[in-house]
């Protein structure tokens, strides 16, 4: 049983935080491809803040990785619930993140200089993501 929840934690990991950064990330795009409508030059604006979001895919993956060597026979349930907080925190960053990069691709489109602005803000959210892949290493 301690191995299938180490399995299940790992799984909610990765899946958790890919899931995030999908949404994340069309959040953003979606946004740009509005965007290029209103101001076309600005794309490689757009285009930064729309990939944003995808490093919670990233940690998740990372946790994941890091993850693996460990004896689920005697740690699964400390595993799964690793896995369900950084999937969870990746999850949630990804897609608040994705959120705020809207917005300033919105801005961005509309003529006023806040990408720099926008790229402070998004890094707010993704400090918890970056704070739970710490913690699953220290664990």
């Amino acid at each position: 049983m301690n191995e299938i929840l180490g399995y299940l934690g790992l799984g909610l990991m990765l899946a958790l935080a890919g899931i995030g950064s999908c949404y994340g990330t069309t959040i953003a795009g979606n946004a740009a491809e509005g965007a290029l409508k209103k101001n076309a030059s600005k794309s490689a604006s757009y285009m930064i803040l729309s990939a944003l979001p995808a490093t919670q895919g990233l940690y998740g993956f990372v946790a994941f990785l890091m993850s693996m060597g460990r004896d689920f026979t005697t740690e699964g349930p400390l595993m799964l619930g690793i896995g369900l907080g950084v999937g969870l925190v990746c999850l949630f960053s990804a897609i608040r993140q994705g959120q705020v990069c809207a917005n300033g691709i919105m801005g961005i489109a509309q003529g006023h200089d806040v990408q720099t602005n926008t790229m402070i803000y998004a890094a707010l959210p993704e400090f918890y993501a970056i704070l739970a892949l710490v913690a699953a290493l220290m664990v």
